[in-house]
Order: structure tokens, then sequence, then C-alpha cells
């Protein structure tokens, strides 16, 4: 792989294993929004960035080399190789094919508090609407960060800001019920927030326990939480398209969800995570179930 700069950006060429739209669109992430031309552009710490694809060239746009080391490399997964994570969990002919349908996805390492009240949010909601809320808490309590493409970006809101906040102001937000549980959640991280960065080097059962600790949390939000920010790939959450895909395909009607994450952690291990992805993607994309 090559780095190119380019004006106001960066070209990386011939990178493998990479597709921004198998990328943006698997489930992992509510802060990337697709532009008329095909890009995307969302927001990665304190920084805006577009993203665009040329074969196996990518184009990252309003970002320097400086930021390749200290935020694309890590949160892109760039040195990881997904060649043989595909090779290894390609256990039967239907894994076989979300693979080949999702070829190009890669699991973002997102930041944990970011992530944790993402999640929060997300249980029982509509990506849209998901992703309207964290816009609204961010363009409220988050800081500016630049004016692109004649759109506002806004970093996202530190926990002290949340905690701080009255809890209409978070209802304001649109977010409903979960409005108590994001700002109960906000006070305690500031407490916390040593244990949830230390949850990356623990064990993935002591990490699903202390997350289902805060109220909001059950078990498919820690287990998002625990494979978007965490590198807890041992996990395999499951949503309604998880299940779908699974019960057409893997396992029986009646079976619940914890006896499918039991299923599919026995058949994929420690790689569990990465299998859950090309599932989720194939299942969502085709209607697999539905």
């Amino acid at each position: 792989m090559n780095i190119t700069e380019i004006n106001n950006g960066l070209i990386l060429e011939n990178v493998k294993d990479f597709n921004v739209t198998h990328i943006f669109d698997c489930g992992q992430c509510f802060r990337w929004n697709k532009e008329d031309n095909g890009s995307y552009t969302g927001v990665v710490k304190n920084k805006v960035i577009n993203v665009s694809q040329n074969g196996s060239n990518i184009i990252f746009k309003n970002i320097n080399i400086d930021d390749y080391e200290n935020i694309i490399k890590s949160y892109f997964d760039i040195d990881t190789d997904y060649s043989d994570i595909k090779k290894s969990i390609n256990k039967d002919d239907i894994m076989g094919k979300a693979i080949k349908y999702g070829e190009g996805i890669r699991i973002l390492n997102q930041d944990e508090w970011e992530t944790m009240i993402s999640f929060m949010i997300s249980a029982n909601n509509r990506i849209p609407m998901i992703k309207k809320v964290i816009e609204n808490l961010s363009k409220n309590f988050g800081e500016y960060i630049c004016t692109y493409k004649n759109k506002e970006y806004y970093q996202f809101p530190t926990p002290k800001r949340l905690s701080e906040s009255s809890l209409e102001k978070i209802k304001d937000c649109k977010a409903g019920f979960r409005s108590e549980r994001i700002k109960e959640a906000a006070i305690r991280f500031l407490n916390e927030k040593d244990i949830i960065y230390d949850l990356k080097n623990r064990s993935y059962d002591e990490g699903l326990e202390y997350l289902k600790t805060y109220k909001g949390i059950g078990d498919k939000v820690a287990n998002c939480i625990l494979l978007f920010s965490m590198k807890q790939f041992y996990t395999f959450p499951v949503d309604v398209w998880v299940r779908r895909v699974m019960q057409t395909l893997y396992v029986d009607k009646n079976t619940s969800d914890k006896e499918i994450r039991q299923f599919a952690e026995n058949k994929f291990g420690k790689l569990s995570g990465y299998a859950q992805q090309y599932l989720f993607y194939y299942a969502r994309e085709l209607a697999i179930g539905k």
C-alpha cells in the first residue's frame, strides 16, 4: 500500500478488503452519511473526513499525513489482514456467500464513550432516527469543528457536558425515554471512565456483565459496544436482521437470541464479531428472512 498526499487530503493506493459502502452501511456507525457523489462524510474525534473510492484506491479529504498516523490508520483498522480473517471464518457456503457479498467490510475502532451512548440510543430505534438524535446531541452539546460542503459539524459531546445538562435539554434532542439513561450514563462515566477504557483488556464476560449494569444496556447493546469500540471480537450481537438470517439459514425458528449467540460463538470462536458483520450486511441488504 502506498500513500500519496494531495491537496487537503490523501490517497491510499492498492488497499485490500476495503469498500466504503460495506463499511459505513453495515450497522456499526451512525455519524457517516453518503454524499450525492457516492462519497461518505463523517466525524472522527475532532476531524470531519470525506472518504471515497476508486477501485482499490481510497481517497481521504479534509485531512493530512499526520491525521493518517493519528486517526485513519487505527480508526479504519488498516494494519489488520482481513484476508486471513475471512479465510478463518469461511466455514460453510452460507458464510462464504455473506463474505463475498460484503467483502470490503472493516470493523472500525470507535471511541468507547461515543459508541456506548450511540448504541444506547439505537435500542428499539430506526437508523435515520438514531442518526438524528446523535446529530442533535452533537450540535447542542458538542464543540463546533468546521463547516464542510455547506454543513456544520460538531464533536460528539463529552460526558461532562451531558452530565451537567438539564434533562429537558437532552429530551429536546428527540432522545425520548433514553434521555434519563444518557444523563445517568454520563454522570457515572465520569467516575468510571478508567474501567470503561480498560474493558478491551479484560475478558469478554467481564466486559459484558459490567456494561449491563448501566440502565438501557442489555445483551445486544452491550455486545455491540464490546465489538465496535473495545476489540472484543468473540462477541456476536443479535439484532432483528442477525436473528432472521440465523433462524433462516442456520438454526430453528424458535431459537432464542442467547442460543443464537452461543451457536455462533461456538462456530466462529474468537472471530465471531467479524462473522456477525458479514451476516448482518448480507441479511439486511437482501432482506433475508423478512
